[in-house]
């Protein structure tokens, strides 16, 4: 990932904060992970985009102890 403080990701960055491929995060995005919370993104033209504290929310929601 190039820059860390980009308050915008794209799915290719997410995969690799989440240490996972693209298409699982495609499949998140979509709500198609059994047991996991859809994460809210927005769709510009054909690409997905997700707010940095969006992930941050997301993240904090789905951890387990």
């Amino acid at each position: 990932m190039e820059n860390n403080n980009t308050p915008i990701l794209t799915i290719r960055e997410i995969a690799e904060i989440l240490r996972c491929s693209q298409a699982h995060v495609t499949n998140v995005l979509a709500g198609k992970v059994h047991g996991v919370a859809k994460l809210a993104h927005m769709n510009v033209g054909r690409r997905k985009l997700v707010r940095h504290d969006w992930l941050d929310s997301w993240m904090e929601a789905n951890k387990h102890a």
